[in-house]
């Protein structure tokens, strides 16, 4: 028995235990919980990580790509284009502002966004297209951007899943109009509790999801446009400041494990593989595998005292919420596909070379 779970935070939080408490301790002492300087700290610093001019700490990477797309003047008689295959929470934002999410088939390959389906889902009241960095792979950007400045499209992208990774150089995050991520626990850069960032170049928008975020005020019991209270608070910001410092480490351990699987793991089977797209870097939130055997499979890891997630079992065109779209199974086949074969391995900084070799015999045994 192995007993290795899908996500285990403590090597992590045991090697910034002291940071943390310290961190903790600062807020608490300061009496100042909301709005104060251990956020506009983080700001700076992720926004130089990002390679942004502006990161403007949210709740949640929902609002952040909520914000974003109301900061656009994105809404009711407009459509976003974005993929088929995503978390639901991409499409919501969307709709959150009273538009119409379009979806579009992803790469076989990458399984994210692809290029050259885009251009076919354009219409007159098409005003975005949303790409989603998946799995911690960035999407390949060069082609959307061509395509969102011939057309005139706002870019937003969904970065919560890909702190750090590049295509051509360039940050995942930095391309777009505005952009939203998420500091969930489990992502790459992890908050202990829910939130998120919008991240742009442009001061205009910077101002606005400012202002939004915080009741629509500027100036306090002054309120220029009917906002909300979508903030990020001190404690938050500062635990994330901490981890922040060790992102590069913990992302480089993340491709350490995920190269490490790709050589055990090559010619199982059927067992398909993550494929990293030419000028892309991948960052490995989820390491991400396919198979016709996905339940059993699942099963057999699971009996070894294994872990594994599905990232998502359901596409979000099938999903109750949006049967008023009226898609139906088939519509999007790819995405479809991916739903139902893909299994999410365990990947987390502090996994040993024992976890790893468990892992990966336990596969092989599968298949023989």
């Amino acid at each position: 028995m192995c007993a290795i779970p899908f996500l285990n935070f403590e090597p992590m939080h045991k090697l910034i235990r002291s940071e943390i408490m310290q961190s903790f301790q600062d807020v608490y002492d300061s009496n100042w919980f909301v709005m104060g300087k251990k956020l506009e700290l983080f700001e700076k610093e992720y926004a130089d990580f990002n390679n942004t001019k502006y990161a403007i700490g949210v709740s949640n990477g929902l609002d952040a790509l909520h914000l974003a797309l109301k900061a656009l003047k994105i809404g009711k008689g407009d459509e976003v284009i974005l993929p088929s295959n995503t978390y639901i929470a991409t499409a919501l934002a969307v709709s959150y502002i009273g538009a119409t999410p379009v979806f579009v088939e992803p790469d076989t390959n990458t399984y994210n966004i692809n290029p050259a389906n885009i251009e076919a889902a354009i219409t007159p009241i098409t005003k975005a297209i949303m790409p989603v960095h998946l799995y911690g792979q960035a999407c390949d950007m060069d082609a959307i951007m061509v395509i969102a400045k011939k057309r005139n499209l706002f870019v937003i992208e969904d970065n919560a899943q890909a702190h750090g990774a590049t295509f051509n150089g360039k940050v995942t995050g930095s391309f777009g109009n505005a952009n939203g991520t998420s500091f969930y626990p489990g992502k790459n850069l992890g908050a202990l509790g829910d939130a998120g960032a919008v991240t742009t170049n442009d001061e205009d928008l910077q101002k606005e999801i400012t202002m939004l975020r915080n009741y629509g005020s500027e100036k306090k019991y002054n309120n220029e446009v009917i906002g909300f209270n979508m903030r990020l608070d001190e404690l938050q910001a500062g635990f994330l400041s901490v981890k922040l410092k060790h992102i590069n480490e913990w992302t480089k351990q993340r491709i350490e494990i995920a190269n490490k699987y790709n050589c055990a793991l090559k010619n199982i089977g059927d067992l398909v593989l993550p494929i990293v797209h030419q000028g892309a870097t991948h960052v490995y939130h989820l390491y991400v595998v396919k198979t016709k055997n996905r339940t059993e499979l699942q099963k057999h890891l699971s009996d070894k005292g294994i872990g594994t997630l599905i990232h998502y079992p359901i596409p979000p065109h099938l999903q109750k919420a949006y049967s008023f779209l009226n898609y139906k199974k088939g519509d999007f086949p790819i995405a479809e596909e991916i739903a139902n074969t893909c299994l999410s391995l365990p990947i987390w900084p502090g996994m040993t070379e024992e976890n790893i070799e468990c892992v990966c015999n336990a596969i092989k045994s599968f298949f023989k």
